[in-house]
């Protein structure tokens, strides 16, 4: 085994830290580790193909890494991703081809610096939740491999909870990003459909696929799917980052919960959730019972209706030779011919009113928390009954794209036997980081062993690096927590990060004309540090919040104690020649207080 098997992506960036050239010799011996009869591979890429990854990436400009954070970070890609030059089969044979270009956010990571070492088995056509229904084999659970591993994206889970990747690419269409997580313990990032490019990927239901991410760690996870995402102007459903949402939840975060939950008589899966809502109550997270059945209702349509003919729409003429299809799979697509253009429509009116109804029920809390799986299969029970079995999986995920949220399945408290039980958590789409953050919490609270590697969590805690989409501003008088302008930043979804000091160079005065008593803060040699507040206002409606500033208030940049530059307010000199000079008191709480 080699000693870089269960590396997080934080291991390697330290490797090529201290010595980039050496991180090439890692990386060979990394690979030649590799098992290419492993059947989680479908495809591991040649001896030639990773040295001309390697040779490219050491012919950029290395005097900074900054621009490459990936570097040298090798990852998997699930095989129906494409990635030039090399095979792409969906787990088909009979589709079998090869790919001229690289899917996009292939090439985003790539750009990044990243290797991709191999392409991995999954469900065919990424139909499936189990990882079983595949010419490949089928991947079977990485802490037991009586059971399954989960699906689609079997693989993608598979080799990245045994540490040969820093993190892996999977689809998500129902639940293919998040299922396999769960039963391998590991994160499982399921984005806002469109945030990340589908272009270069064969299409399941092209209207709910989405790429997802799957990562040792919280912040891996959201590392990887932040650098492959971006808009796409080539790719019909690729959406633009509206940047509004909340940069996190607030610190005693409000969940919903179903107010019934199934687990099909498994008794260790409704103990394991038991222990996950304990340990969420005890952090000090509200947990509320809503009524599930909307999400039970939309749950359903994803393979009992209409939608399914979308995969009909994806084999395309392939259907015409099901002796090259898994018979499972070709059952479950053919159906899809079954049904007309009026049921589609109707189906769709339907989707909209119970998304419409799911929306308004998420607007009162932070995220709905459901578990990831309500249960988990033997192979052999798989074997018994294929389609009862796999579609109790879905229970808790069919529902999540058709109404258009964004997941995050979790690491949570393992069953009684051993096996992994993970949580997921939902909310509306573009609640991404948010999720991510929360996740963080989460993973650093309970410190669970990293997927299967045996390797622990790092000491240091789980954290983000600072938000594109959103502005980190300094608040220091009216617009404080508790303070009469405080709404203003709240209405807006800003979210409070810390509280801190500016440098020792800054003067506080209080402006006395009004109805509410406002600071000026100034620059100057003579000053001292002053207390004020972090928060990260949505980028979007940063503009809003600047416009309601009265005059001689500004925003301009302020220096921290630490040396970080944020937004932050600033005031016009001459007023405070008749202020009031506050500074002694070292904040403006401190002087309302005095």
């Amino acid at each position: 085994m080699s000693a870089t098997f269960g590396y997080t992506l934080q291991d390697w960036q330290q490797q090529a830290k201290q010595d980039p050239h050496h991180l090439k010799s890692l990386l060979i011996a990394h690979f030649q580790a590799l098992d290419p009869q492993d059947n989680a591979w479908i495809y591991l890429c040649s001896v030639e193909q990773l040295h001309a990854q390697i040779d490219d990436l050491f012919a950029q400009d290395l005097t900074s890494l900054d621009a490459l954070p990936l570097f040298g970070v090798p990852f998997a890609v699930k095989d129906n991703i494409d990635v030039a030059g090399w095979p792409t089969t969906a787990a088909c044979p009979a589709a079998r081809y090869i790919a001229e270009q690289d899917a996009q956010a292939v090439v985003r990571l790539k750009a990044a610096g990243a290797i991709v070492v191999g392409k991995t088995n999954l469900d065919q056509f990424a139909t499936g939740l189990v990882g079983s229904r595949s010419p490949f084999g089928a991947v079977s659970n990485t802490f037991n491999p009586d059971y399954i591993g989960g699906g689609s994206s079997s693989g993608s889970a598979s080799v990245l909870a045994r540490g040969y990747v820093a993190f892996s690419l999977g689809t998500d269409t129902a639940g293919s990003g998040r299922v396999p997580a769960g039963f391998n313990n590991i994160v499982g990032l399921k984005p806002t459909k469109g945030w990340i490019s589908a272009r270069g990927i064969i299409p399941a239901c092209r209207l709910n696929d989405t790429p997802s991410v799957f990562a040792l760690t919280v912040a891996d996870a959201y590392l990887v799917a932040s650098l492959a995402s971006g808009y796409d102007e080539k790719e019909a459903y690729s959406r633009q980052h509206p940047a509004t949402t909340p940069a996190q939840f607030p610190p005693r975060a409000h969940f919903a919960i179903p107010d019934t939950l199934t687990f099909y008589g498994d008794q260790q899966a409704e103990a394991a959730w038991q222990l996950s809502l304990a340990a969420l109550q005890d952090s000090g997270v509200t947990l509320t019972p809503i009524d599930f059945t909307p999400f039970q209702q939309l749950a359903e349509q994803l393979y009992a209706g209409p939608w399914v003919a979308e995969r009909t729409a994806a084999v395309g003429a392939l259907l015409d030779h099901p002796e090259e299809m898994d018979p499972t799979v070709y059952h479950v697509i053919r159906q899809g011919l079954d049904f007309t253009a009026v049921q589609t429509y109707q189906a769709e009116y339907l989707r909209a009113e119970l998304s419409r109804t799911i929306q308004q029920t998420l607007a009162d809390v932070d995220a709905l928390l459901v578990p990831t799986t309500p249960t988990i299969h033997t192979l052999a029970a798989l074997e018994q009954s294929p389609i009862a079995l796999n579609s109790q999986l879905g229970t808790y995920t069919n529902f999540t794209n058709l109404a258009d949220l964004s997941a995050l399945a979790l690491p949570a408290p393992f069953r009684a036997d051993g096996l992994p039980a993970g949580i997921t958590l939902l909310a509306p789409a573009w609640h991404d980081r948010a999720l991510a953050e929360f996740g963080c919490r989460w993973q650093s609270l309970l410190a669970l062993p990293l997927g299967a590697t045996g390797r622990s969590l790092p000491a240091t805690p789980l954290s983000l690096a600072v938000s594109n989409t959103h502005v980190r501003v300094a608040v220091v008088g009216a617009h404080l927590t508790g303070m009469p302008l405080n709404f203003q930043l709240t209405s807006r979804d800003a979210v409070f990060i810390e509280e801190t000091k500016t440098a020792a160079n800054y003067r506080l005065f209080a402006l006395l004309d009004g109805p509410i008593k406002k600071p000026g803060l100034l620059r100057d040699q003579q000053g001292q540090a002053i207390t004020v507040e972090l928060w990260d206002i949505p980028l979007a409606r940063f503009g809003e919040f600047v416009a309601e500033i009265p005059a001689p208030l500004g925003i301009g940049s302020l220096t921290l104690l630490d040396g970080r530059t944020v937004k932050g307010f600033i005031c016009e000199p001459e007023v405070l020649k008749t202020a009031l000079e506050i500074t002694a008191f070292g904040g403006w709480r401190n002087w309302i207080t005095a």
